[in-house]
């Protein structure tokens, strides 16, 4: 399997249009693909407003989203955003935290954790309303230099409610572990 979680943005501190992207492709079909463009902007020293699109592409079908979230560093340093997605007659919302617990100069141990909820089913996407999957990870990486850093660790993916019963009845797995490795590089 390969997984992306890639982003880009254009601007300066204050204003900002920010491109997402985040996806996984197994045995030769993508599994999941997900694209956001956001306008944010500032609205205090750690803390920016996202306004824009997300697309999610998968095989079963298309969904386009308004997109309301919050980024930036909660108290302790640790990386928040807080999304909520909107479309007709539906709702979701995903929070995303994170936090580096520097080792030494070059090594770095960072969990992290997402959880995604929807307002309603659908069975097209695999989805249940309620709480429907979370993500724990735990990777620790060397930076060579702040720009690159290769990594390895964990991701504990859960599914709950009707979006496990979905799974299971697909043959997935509601509960998986595995091994990541990777490459973090910025510019």
């Amino acid at each position: 399997a390969v997984a992306w979680d890639a982003s880009s943005c254009v601007g300066r501190d204050r204003d900002r249009l920010w491109f997402k992207s985040e996806g996984e492709r197994t045995s030769d079909a993508t599994e999941e693909f997900e694209l956001q463009a956001l306008y944010s902007r500032a609205v205090s020293p750690y803390w920016n407003l996202q306004l824009g699109w997300r697309g999610d592409f998968q095989p079963a079908k298309e969904r386009n989203w308004a997109t309301v979230a919050f980024e930036g560093l909660a108290p302790g340093f640790i990386e928040t955003e807080a999304a909520l997605f909107l479309r007709s007659g539906a709702a979701a919302a995903r929070v995303k935290i994170a936090y580096d617990l520097h080792l030494s100069q070059r090594t770095v141990l960072a969990p992290n954790l997402e959880v995604d909820w929807y307002s309603q089913d659908d069975p097209a996407n695999g989805l249940g309303s309620g709480l429907a999957r979370s993500e724990l990870g735990l990777r620790l990486r060397y930076e060579w230099h702040r720009q690159f850093a290769p990594y390895i660790g964990l991701n504990w993916h859960s599914l709950y409610g009707d979006t496990a019963d979905l799974a299971k009845a697909e043959g997935d797995k509601s509960r998986d572990l595995q091994w990541v490795a990777g490459l973090r590089v910025w510019f």
